[in-house]
This record gives structure tokens, sequence and C-alpha cells, in this order.
């Protein structure tokens, strides 16, 4: 059978939605009827020309909604419909879904280099598939309620295994708090903090999902400027800054990472001050130089910094589950706290299913091979760069992380060199929106995760080909 669903690449709906909609309608009308098998996730992408990731999770959702039932080493197929499913017999109201990021679809864009793209092609999606089989096959079905508020306690205790024996984290599964992405547990922080002087200190540049978390309260958001080796410890002093957010594993967007000596006057500052430090430690697994530096909060000995982690880039954003660990002072403060009334964020069924894949076995197995696949794409980057664009060009924060930090030689600002890569088919990504003061010069981030290894040459080329008129 032929299968022909109208995508628009264009439209504000993205492609999985469209395709879990065009699979619904034909089910629920009859075209597709019980038993019939539906094409494998691999065909489906190849023949429509869009990533398996796209494909899967569009099947995920109608499995979640009962549309089709999954067959361990057979594929899927469609599900008888019972009277009380959605859509069978009534018109419903259309059921959310999962949205793209910040990253732009456009039809002639030939090689992007988004930041927060991971390499999907070698997803391990038949063994994330076997560990959600197993979970759906459990005859308890409790999982099909809703969860702890914290989280579930099974991820936790298996989380916190990990982060001590790959991150140097000291903490027990009660400290772990659950949700939906970093900004969401950021919102928590947020609400059972204590606020002296209302002033939220950040680095500068810095990542504008925190900035924007915070700017929406009573709160002042204070810059301090990034030094070569991480965030002004002098210059975050005089902030009288109730809480520091920094990124010292990776900084984002410029990519130092930050020595142990600074992270000790950091740790000063916060003892001092009786100041909070959060400490995220957005893609901490892949560093591709030097020694690993033990995370900030495995070397606090006073209880002042919140670790706050992330399964998007590690594993896949698709599932939004992040993390932070509390300090056992806020433990009781939390749990007393409005927040902890509020329900789970984060799928149960996703944490489940992570728990069963970190359990068995498979996370640390994926850990290690993209860690190598990464190191690869990041070192073909780097060689593609020297090659094609010389010194016109200088390359910083390349020794950790997905994305490498390009500053042009041109008397075009970024935002300009950007809008010319796209007109040329490559997405490039300006930092100017990471500034809060905007000091120029300001400079292009490449991310390289998501990118074959031939799009990581015919993109750079395609870059110098259309900067070259502009070098300086």
């Amino acid at each position: 059978m032929e299968w022909v669903p109208k995508l628009d690449e264009k439209s504000r709906e993205s492609l999985y939605a469209q395709l879990y909609r065009y699979f619904k309608n034909e089910i629920e009308t009859s075209i597709l009827q019980k038993n019939m098998r539906l094409p494998s996730i691999r065909y489906l992408a190849d023949s429509l020309n869009i990533s398996r990731t796209t494909v899967h999770m569009a099947y995920q959702q109608l499995l979640a909604e009962g549309y089709i039932e999954s067959k361990e080493r057979s594929g899927y197929y469609v599900a008888k419909l019972n009277d009380d499913l959605p859509g069978a017999g009534v018109q419903n109201h259309p059921i959310p879904l999962l949205e793209r990021g910040s990253k732009k679809e456009t039809n002639h864009i030939l090689n992007n280099f988004y930041m927060s793209d991971i390499d999907t092609a070698h997803f391990p999606l038949d063994r994330w598939r076997s560990c959600m089989n197993k979970l759906l096959k459990d005859e308890r079905k409790d999982f099909l309620t809703y969860g702890e508020r914290q989280g579930e306690w099974e991820l936790r205790s298996v989380l916190s295994d990990y982060l001590h024996r790959a991150r140097g984290v000291n903490c027990s599964p009660e400290q772990i708090v659950i949700g939906a992405g970093t900004q969401s547990v950021l919102q928590i922080l947020f609400r059972i903090m204590k606020w002296n002087h209302k002033r939220f200190a950040m680095e500068e540049p810095g990542y504008e999902g925190a900035r924007r978390v915070f700017q929406q309260h009573d709160i002042q958001v204070v810059p301090v400027p990034v030094q070569k080796d991480g965030l002004s410890i002098r210059d975050l002093i005089k902030t009288q800054a109730d809480i520091v957010y920094i990124t010292p594993s990776h900084q984002y967007p410029m990519g130092m990472i930050m020595p142990i000596s600074k992270r000790i006057r950091l740790l000063h500052w916060a003892e001092e001050n009786e100041g909070w430090i959060i400490e995220d430690d957005y893609d901490g697994e892949f560093r591709y130089r030097g020694k690993p530096i033990p995370s900030l909060q495995g070397i606090d000995e006073h209880g002042r910094v919140i670790y706050v982690g992330t399964f998007s880039k590690s594993l896949m954003p698709a599932i939004r589950v992040s993390y932070m660990v509390l300090p056992k002072s806020l433990l009781d403060v939390y749990r007393s706290s409005d927040m902890y009334t509020t329900a789970q964020s984060a799928s149960r069924l996703h944490q489940l299913t992570l728990k069963l894949f970190m359990e068995s076995g498979e996370w640390d197995r994926h850990i290690r091979k993209m860690r190598t696949l990464y190191r690869k794409k990041h070192s073909l980057l780097l060689e593609t760069i020297r090659e094609a664009m010389g010194e016109h060009v200088c390359v910083s924060g390349e020794d950790a992380g997905l994305h490498i930090v390009l500053h042009v030689k041109s008397s075009k600002s970024a935002d300009e060199l950007v809008r010319i890569a796209e007109q040329a088919g490559v997405k490039a990504y300006s930092t100017s929106k990471n500034w809060i003061q905007g000091k120029p010069p300001i400079p292009i981030l490449l991310g390289f995760g998501g990118l074959s290894f031939d799009e990581i040459k015919q993109g750079i080329k395609r870059l110098n080909a259309a900067w070259r008129p502009y070098y300086r």
C-alpha cells in the first residue's frame, strides 16, 4: 500500500503532528482497518524525506491514545477502536501535541547548524521501544495513574547513582526533583527561594531561557561578564545577588570550561554571602579535551549549589525530562510550598521507560557510543573550518558540548552574516539574543550534533562561499 500523507512544511503545526492526524483520520474513517500493518519508521521516513524521530513521535502519540499497537519484532498495527477512544463515533477537540523548539523550519535550508539538535540516526530506537513495551506489559497498570509529585522514585534512584558515578554529584533520590524541561524546574526554584535583595545574577552572555523565567517575575536580572575562564567572580561580588546561574562545565553560549580554582572561589562567595548557585550541567556528558572536572555540586561542602540537568542533549529532547538536585536545607522548604502540591509535569510513562533504559545498561552504552560519534563530528567540523575558512575565522569553546563558537573577521555583524548564510541555504545562529547589554563583537554558534559528516562538510563550504566577499 502506498502512503501519501500531505505534509506542509510551511504550516505552523509540526510535521509529526500532521503525520499523527493523518493516520488518526485514516483509522477513524476505517480506511486503515484493524490489524493492518503500518509502514516501518525507517521506510516511512525515507519515503517522505523526513526524520525518523518525526515518524517515531507520531507513532508514539497514536500508541498512547490506543489507535495503534506495537508487536515485538513485528512492528505497528492498527488497533481495534473502542467506543471510549477519542474520535470513535464523536468529534473530539484536538489533543495538544508537542511542537518543535525555537529552531525555525524553512524549505530552502540545506544545512542547519542548530545547537540543540541530536543525532537521531544513531538513536537506539529498538532498545527504547523494548523498554517501553516491557513497561506496557506490566499487569499492575498502576503507571497509568498520577505519579509522584517530585518525580518517579524508581527513576530518581537510578539517576542519583548515575550522577554520583559519572558527574561526581553527591545526592540521594529524595533530593531529586523531576520536571518537564529546565525552565520548568527553574520555575519551581523561583517559588521556593528566599529573596533578600530580589537580584538574580547570570552569565553575560548566557542562556536566554533562564533569563526569561526570572524576568517574568519581580526580580532584577543582573548580567555578570564572562571571562576566558568563565564568570567574573569580582563582578559577581558587586551584584548583591541572592542567586547566580552558571554553566561551568560548558558555558552557554561561549563554551569555556570553568577551572577548579575559580569554582572554589565561587563556592566561597556563596558561603560568605549566603547566596545560592544554580549549576546547569546541560551537556556535561560530552567532553573532548582535558581531564573531567567534577561538578560544582560535588565539591560543595556547605550545601549552596542546586544542580540542574537534562536528558535533551544526551538522549532526546522529545521526552522533556529534566531534573534538579536540591540541597537538603531546601527540601523541607520545597515540600511545604505550594509547588509540592502541583502535579508532576513530566510524563510518567517516559520517566518509567527511562528508568528501565538506564537500569538495563542501555543508557551507559548509548552515552559511550554518542561520545565517540560526536567527537568524530567535532573533529571533522574543526578540520573543515580550518581548510575552508583559514585565517578568516577564529574558533573557541571547542573543548566540550555539541556546538562551537565561530568568530568571523568581517565588517558585517553576526546578525547580518546569519542572514547572508540563510540566503545561501545554511542556518547559523547569532548569539545576540544571549546578551542583556550586548557588547560587540558578537560571535556565531554552529551546532553539529544533528548533522551527518557530509552535511558538516557541505555546510561549512557553503558558509565560506557565502561569507567570502565579506571577510575583512
